[in-house]
């Protein structure tokens, strides 16, 4: 019984000096300190670097895909903008807000940032366009490799939607 006892107290003590003495200053806040190695400074543009991708303006880029060219009316297409308004509400807001940035860009205003042709080629291959354009790659990292889905949707939702885009 005494040879139990002072095993089991020399356990303990070895316990104690293993784990004691050791004090970790927790700080507040997430903080990485890393710097990019030199080979990834080069791969990088200025223009990557100074503007983020949700922000960039690349009206000249058109995408990849199957619309190549379009045309859009001076006047708003009501009608096409509330159908694009519903689809909009049943398959865009899981991920998009028409005024904030949510886990995807923010719509306000894409029209300003982003060539029709692109928008409707994101909308319909976002898989294609993130594998060949480099905007939407560059959106899928800036969103955390968050990739858009594609929602299947006809040329003529994609249009709805475009012109929905218009009235934000």
């Amino acid at each position: 019984m005494k040879i139990n006892i002072s095993i089991l107290a020399c356990l303990f003590a070895l316990i104690l000096v293993g784990c004691g003495g050791k004090t970790e200053k927790k700080e507040e806040g997430f903080s990485v300190n890393r710097k990019k190695s030199p080979e990834k400074v080069e791969q990088s543009t200025p223009e990557t670097n100074d503007v983020p991708a949700s922000q960039r303006i690349t009206l000249d880029n058109k995408g990849v895909g199957q619309i190549k060219d379009i045309t859009l009316d001076p006047e708003i297409d009501q009608a096409m903008a509330n159908a694009g308004g519903e689809l909009f509400k049943t398959n865009c807001t899981a991920c998009h807000r028409t005024d904030k940035r949510f886990i995807g860009p923010k719509m306000q205003g894409i029209l300003e940032r982003r060539s029709p042709e692109w928008v409707m080629n994101m909308i319909l291959d976002p898989q294609l366009m993130v594998e060949e354009d480099r905007c939407a790659k560059d959106l899928l990292v800036e969103f955390n490799g968050a990739a858009m889905s594609n929602q299947n949707l006809t040329v003529e939702q994609t249009r709805s939607l475009l012109e929905f885009f218009r009235t934000l």
